[in-house]
């Protein structure tokens, strides 16, 4: 069989002053995915819908990657002063695509800004800025260390836990923005010692969705932090395998 095709977003920049717009996306990303035994297809905000759903019939999973903030006014709340939101245009295209991978019930990995993106498009709701809605939390990033780490605390019945087993483990944490209500559907597979959420999971037996907070693409990444694309890869092969032989036995 083929290797799995994987649609990963991309960040957007406006043009400004004599620099024109672009479409960008950290190396980590893409090759987190390659390395995993996958090909990485990257798909720019593009405008287009049918365009979209046109590519989104050849992939066989989507990467949903961090980046700026989700403004709140988009989900009825006012924005905070804290917010720094990601360019309009990619926002715009990012909740596009992740409609249509929940429509379709594509399996996704969605990291930072990309799980609290599926999380408020399947009705869930956000803590705008950590320090005030959380007081007395510890300090989820470092705007002088992009690397700041924090421990977890991982539920063994889970993907994450599969991955790290037990005992302590450190993340790389870069957000003030967090999961308040959880959406139906999906359950808190990972947790900050504060009671921050830090990874979620479907519990619908017909899509395989999984969200980290924290950033396993990261330049400082461990190997165990590797084996999220790794087992994501891997569920989608064993997916693709179970259909191809349905529509074997179906012919």
């Amino acid at each position: 069989m083929n290797k799995p095709l994987i649609g990963i977003n991309t960040d957007y920049r406006s043009a400004q002053h004599k620099q024109p717009a672009f479409a960008y996306v950290a190396a980590g990303y893409f090759d987190a995915i390659a390395n995993a035994g996958a090909i990485p297809v990257l798909l720019p905000p593009m405008d287009d819908d049918a365009h979209l759903r046109q590519i989104l019939d050849h992939l066989d999973g989507c990467l949903l990657i961090g980046g700026g903030d989700l403004d709140p006014r988009n989900d009825g709340f006012m924005l905070h002063p804290s917010v720094k939101t990601m360019d309009p245009r990619r926002e715009h295209f990012d909740r596009r695509l992740a409609y249509e991978i929940i429509e379709r019930r594509l399996p996704v990995l969605a990291i930072g800004a990309g799980m609290q993106l599926i999380n408020v498009m399947c009705g869930g709701n956000l803590f705008l800025h950590i320090p005030e809605d959380v007081p007395g939390a510890l300090p989820h990033r470092d705007a002088q260390d992009s690397q700041h780490r924090h421990s977890l605390v991982v539920e063994s019945d889970s993907l994450v836990g599969r991955v790290y087993g037990e005992g302590e483990i450190r993340v790389t944490s870069r957000h003030h923005m967090a999961i308040d209500e959880l959406a139906a559907g999906f359950r808190v597979t990972a947790r900050c010692q504060d009671g921050i959420i830090e990874a979620i999971e479907s519990e619908m037996v017909d899509w395989f969705a999984i969200g980290t907070q924290f950033h396993p693409e990261c330049d400082a990444a461990s190997a165990l932090d590797v084996r999220i694309f790794e087992e994501f890869i891997e569920a989608i092969v064993e997916r693709n395998s179970v259909s191809f032989a349905l529509n074997k036995t179906a012919a």
